[in-house]
């Protein structure tokens, strides 16, 4: 399963001339990746959040968008957390 990640902008690097793309760095939940910024559909500034997949910014998003998608996928994280705990809590095998 394929799985793309909301993440917010913390900073933009100057442009690699040889190779023709930028980096920037973002976070979410504390983590912070470097990611390509070929794919993404205009270009971030700090601040603005991207749906990052596989090491590429696919496209930008609301803030607004962004924070409901992390709540969603938090509730499933949590959710799968309580189904594996209460599933292996009595001993079988899944």
């Amino acid at each position: 399963m394929c799985l793309a990640v909301p993440m917010r902008v913390v900073a933009l690097q100057e442009e690699i001339k040889d190779f023709g793309f930028q980096l920037a760095t973002v976070e979410s939940d504390g983590i912070q990746k470097e990611v390509r910024l070929d794919l993404v559909d205009s270009v971030p500034e700090v601040g603005d959040y991207l749906i990052i997949h596989a090491g590429f910014a696919i496209t930008r998003l609301s803030e607004q968008d962004a924070k409901i998608n992390l709540s969603l996928m938090r509730e499933m994280a949590a959710a799968l957390d309580g189904q594996t705990s209460d599933k292996n809590s009595g001993g079988e095998l899944p």
